[in-house]
């Protein structure tokens, strides 16, 4: 039997959340012969192998080393570093998970060399051009041959954009596979006892957004509310090292050691961090990801943006945008600790096995004239 070459990409460390479980289903499939490259678009040698223990993932089968630049040149080095990757291995099919800069140039390296390129976590918008994110999904998905879609928005999107709907796949979400298949084992973690924290008296804080925190202003205005909602109860604030950085440079690191409940710490592993989360009060967040996983794990997620490209999670209630004016995120977390919030509904095929129908659809004799 002939088995489908596949290239896996991942630049950054959500996408392994999501490759995690494909890795397992091809190998479950059995259909394919995977090659896993990691950009090294977002790298840190400890959390990285931490992830790949915690998931049980095989260690990346190259790794392109390219590093942190600017979108243009990183977006660049990713294509000239991946292009012999592909003329060396030939694989049939190259898929590139979300929306990172490796999305975009290791998609336009495969289309031009003429291999079928699959989009997983296709369709999403945010409708704000503003965004990087935004501009390589619309991309991606316009060049894509084969896309999976993790909501109907995104569907009704491609449909939209113009991509025919026999390449459009409604799959489900494939970090909801991983946190499905994860979410015991995470209750096992010590981060609790490690932080003091008794109950779910806390909320958990994510920020990482450049609008966010490459902006003293906007960042600022953040701080005032996150100053009033520390005075309720304890804020965890895992730090991203950019976040960390502009801090600093704008003299808000003092103010927040002025803050007694807000507690800063390094960036979680994967099993940590889901402890964290599921046992909150509240989450507060400029993720995309954490939107969908705090709808499975039934906490309030507040997101920190004017928009959001994943609408399902406000819609079944999950998730308010309550943007960065601090007022409006006071008034929500108000709302949300009050328990004027309904209980979500999960969305359609977030059931854990997203990653098995993607194997089933990409191996299918006539996808790819197999």
């Amino acid at each position: 039997m002939n088995l489908l070459k596949i290239i896996c990409v991942c630049g950054a460390r959500p996408n392994f959340i999501k490759v995690a479980p494909l890795m397992y289903a091809f190998k479950k499939n059995g259909n394919f012969d995977t090659l896993v490259v990691h950009t090294g678009q977002h790298y840190d040698e400890n959390m990285s192998k931490l992830f790949f223990d915690e998931l049980n993932i095989p260690k990346p089968d190259v790794n392109l080393e390219v590093g942190s630049a600017s979108h243009a040149i990183q977006t660049a080095e990713i294509m000239k570093a991946f292009e012999p990757i592909v003329l060396n291995y030939k694989p049939e099919v190259v898929l590139v998970v979300g929306d990172v800069n490796s999305t975009i140039a290791c998609g336009l390296v495969a289309v031009k060399l003429g291999v079928r390129l699959v989009h997983v976590e296709a369709g999403l918008r945010s409708f704000d051009r503003s965004m990087p994110e935004e501009l390589n999904r619309v991309l991606t998905d316009s060049i894509s041959d084969l896309l999976f879609c993790t909501e109907q928005s995104g569907v009704d999107n491609l449909i939209r954009e113009g991509i025919p709907k026999e390449k459009i796949f409604l799959v489900g979400n494939v970090m909801i596979d991983t946190l499905l298949k994860n979410k015991d084992r995470a209750e096992g973690s010590n981060i609790l006892n490690q932080l003091n924290l008794n109950g779910n008296g806390y909320a958990t804080l994510t920020l990482h957004r450049p609008a966010n925190v490459d902006n003293c202003i906007v960042l600022g205005r953040i701080l005032d509310a996150l100053e009033v909602i520390q005075n309720d109860m304890p804020i965890i604030f895992p730090i991203h090292p950019r976040t960390r950085r502009n801090l600093v440079s704008f003299y808000l690191d003092k103010r927040l050691e002025e803050l007694p409940n807000l507690q800063l710490i390094d960036p979680l592993g994967y099993l940590d961090f889901l402890k964290l989360m599921a046992s909150a009060r509240l989450v507060l967040t400029d993720s995309g990801g954490i939107q969908e996983e705090t709808t499975i794990l039934k906490v309030p997620c507040l997101t920190l943006r004017k928009n959001t490209e994943r609408p399902i999670t406000t819609e079944i209630g999950s998730n308010q945008v309550v943007g960065t004016d601090p007022d409006k995120i006071i008034r929500a977390y108000r709302q949300a600790i009050d328990n004027n919030w309904r209980e979500p509904q999960i969305p359609p095929f977030w059931d854990g096995k997203a990653a098995k129908r993607i194997a089933v659809i990409i191996a299918s004799e006539n996808r790819f004239g197999g």
